[in-house]
């Protein structure tokens, strides 16, 4: 359970935000949820995704489920002004993270080398499609082109029967993944600090992620296995599919039993698991036999009751309304009245610190005026004279 006792566990953290789009904003997102002060610097016409649908109350609400919790800060980085102050943000932060691609840091005097030369404590993380070194460092990547150069697209097209072309995806697991392990090292980093005293360079590669992803797969490239691996399938119910995993030996007694085919305890087709393997299409046709009388939440209900594990396939608005969602705190919801919304928080709890999307909801360069004034010490006539010249992008608040 929950505790309010102790204070966040990021509490006081400084990050300086350089990220658009999604692997860098969900990595930024992250640390904003453990309670650390993020300040996200955007340029004049803000993170692309703020013009992205859906909409709620005048605010992109997939922007803002990436975005919550942040401060926001317009600086035009084609102005020196704008590069000098973007620079002095982050020499006083604990952690700065930036995705784009390599060398645009450098050009604009805002790379490791420079930040960690004024603040050598700083923790500064690159995510990238290819990482940051290597002949491919340079090229342009976004999630679906990490999907098909690591061999994840390949890889998931060889489960599916009969399929003559990669399946298309607008889900983009390289992003999440990659923000996920940049999350992880910042804090392996701030461990680490907290002995040496000095910050580091976090180098997180996307294709590194998803290559990493794919565990059996990269064995199975090594040593190729005399028959393609069988996968859990779909199969067909009265109103749509289930899957039915019945993984170990237990579980398929067990599924036997209750598909009426007591029998398939002694049958040779199933009694070893390369036997399991090599009639995987009769096992599947003796389930879908039994599911295909029943509806899938019906087989669902029987299933699970007798420790089978089974889910029917339901959309996300249904995953998002399951009784054990709210039951978890799975969703936070964000915004006002007709205009709020729902975000997912992190899904792991910790018992003794707070763990959540924060509701901040930045406008762009909301706090622009603020964090100068707050981080910088600037004057009231400096940010008067910064907002004339543009560099504080065409308006502030």
């Amino acid at each position: 359970m929950q505790s309010q006792t102790r204070q966040d566990a990021l509490s006081g953290l400084k990050v300086v935000d350089f990220t658009i789009v999604m692997s860098g904003p969900m990595c930024t997102r992250m640390l904003a949820d453990a309670g650390a002060d993020v300040v996200k610097i955007e340029p004049p016409d803000g993170d692309v995704v703020r013009q992205r649908p859906p909409v709620r109350g005048g605010m992109s609400t997939y922007y803002a489920s990436m975005n919550c919790g942040k401060r926001s800060i317009v600086l035009d980085m084609q102005t020196p002004e704008g590069r000098a102050l973007a620079f002095d943000l982050a020499s006083k932060a604990d952690v700065v993270v930036e995705n784009f691609r390599p060398g645009v840091m450098k050009r604009l005097g805002l790379d490791y080398e420079a930040v960690s030369a004024a603040n050598p404590r700083a923790i500064y993380a690159s995510i990238s499609g290819f990482g940051q070194s290597g002949p491919r460092a340079q090229a342009p990547a976004y999630a679906p082109v990490i999907h098909a150069a690591s061999g994840y697209e390949a890889a998931y097209s060889e489960y599916q029967r009969g399929a003559e072309r990669p399946a298309n995806n607008g889900i983009f697991i390289a992003d999440v993944l990659g923000a996920s392990h940049a999350f992880g090292a910042i804090q392996l980093a701030l461990y680490e600090r907290e002995r040496s005293g000095r910050g580091q360079y976090i180098d997180v590669s996307l294709m590194d992620s998803v290559l990493g992803m794919l565990i059996y797969e990269m064995q199975a490239a090594q040593f190729p296995p005399e028959r393609p691996r069988q996968v859990y399938e779909p199969v067909r119910a009265s109103d749509g599919f289930v899957m039915v995993a019945a993984v170990t030996q237990k579980n398929l007694d067990v599924l036997f039993e209750v598909i009426g085919y007591p029998q398939g305890k002694n049958d040779p087709r199933f009694a070893t698991m390369a036997d399991k393997e090599a009639n995987w299409p009769a096992l599947l046709a003796l389930i879908e036999h039994w599911t295909l009388q029943r509806s899938g939440e019906e087989c669902e209900q029987i299933l699970m009751k007798a420790g089978v594990p089974c889910s029917r396939y339901r959309s996300v608005a249904e995953a998002m309304a399951d009784p054990q969602v709210t039951a978890r705190g799975t969703m936070k919801r964000l915004g006002d009245g007709s205009d709020s919304f729902l975000v997912a928080n992190p899904p792991y709890r910790l018992s003794a610190t707070p763990m959540s999307a924060r509701p901040l909801l930045a406008q762009l360069g909301e706090h622009g005026q603020e964090v100068l004034r707050s981080e910088l010490g600037l004057s009231p006539a400096r940010i008067d004279e910064l907002m004339n010249k543009g560099v504080l992008g065409r308006a502030q608040p």
